[in-house]
């Protein structure tokens, strides 16, 4: 079985992210450390860090992640914004690690109009930057870089412009959460074991299948190729039970950590995370092995 998440309020204390977690089921999750919207970013108290860590070594969770705010612009032509992004991404890092966290899930940015190569490299002049920095340095983390839906100036819709960021920076320090929603918006139609190996396939050639280190598990209100990014419960939506069947089945995939960042609300009566935990399970219990 896969280790099997969600992404967590930390709503009242990281304490109680893990508590929800555990509820649910759950053998993994993601949170946020603070508010993706704002760049404030309150100091963790010592003792809450060292609670939390004390609480997940002995945890039914056995992979943890955060993820980076929502404001980050890795790409951004604005030399304030990007400056402001490279320290923001390095605090977000140091706050995992603070909490016993070592893997960090962020966007690239967009190149607001600069174009794609330029965007490319201001994203491996920032990555380069983090890599030099002291606490990167005597720290065992690592940085997950998040694929795109390709809407307006985003940067990660593709695996050529991911081989391309990653080119040249340490496989076991920095590689590739994988959102099957943005996949599919993106054009890699994934809702039949054959899009799902033609997908693996370009990875595989493009930058190598052990960059991949992270799965969000998200189905997709929109079509294959539509670029626009709205997640939908497992089964629900465009990539559908057969094309998440064949995700969660596939030999590769199923080696990696999955987190769920499905809509909340109630399906059938039953709150939204569990409603889908229980549909992934179902799914991983397909009687169909994996064939493209």
């Amino acid at each position: 079985m896969h280790l099997l998440g969600c992404h967590i309020s930390i709503a009242g204390g990281f304490d109680k992210a893990l508590c929800r977690a555990e509820t649910l089921g759950c053998t993994a999750l993601q949170f946020f450390t603070h508010s993706p919207s704002a760049w404030a970013m309150k100091p963790l108290a010592s003792a809450n860090t060292e609670a939390f860590r004390t609480a997940l070594a002995s945890s039914p969770i056995r992979d943890a992640v955060v993820h980076t705010m929502y404001l980050l612009n890795l790409a951004s032509p604005d030399p304030d914004l990007f400056a402001r992004s490279i320290g923001a991404l390095g605090e977000e890092c140091s706050r995992a690690v603070s909490l016993g966290i070592h893997s960090i899930v962020t966007h690239v940015g967009a190149h607001r109009g600069n174009g794609v190569a330029w965007g490319i490299d201001r994203i491996r002049a920032a990555l380069d930057h983090l890599r030099k920095t002291k606490f990167w340095q005597e720290n065992d983390c690592r940085l997950m870089l998040e694929n795109t839906s390709g809407a307006g100036t985003t940067l990660g819709a593709t695996w050529e412009q991911m081989s391309l960021i990653l080119a040249g920076f340490p496989s076991d320090r920095f590689g590739v959460c994988l959102d099957t929603c943005h996949a599919h918006a993106a054009g890699y139609d994934l809702s039949s074991p054959r899009g799902v190996q033609a997908m693996l396939d370009s990875i595989g050639r493009l930058f190598g299948l052990h960059r991949l280190m992270l799965v969000h598990l998200n189905d997709s209100v929109f079509p294959a190729g539509s670029h626009r990014d709205r997640h939908e419960h497992i089964g629900c939506g465009e990539i559908g039970p057969v094309g998440m069947a064949a995700i969660l089945n596939h030999p590769v995939l199923s080696e990696l950590p999955v987190i769920l960042e499905t809509p909340k609300e109630r399906v059938d009566g039953i709150e939204g995370d569990l409603r889908n935990l229980q549909r992934v399970r179902q799914l991983c219990m397909a009687e169909e092995p994996f064939s493209p």
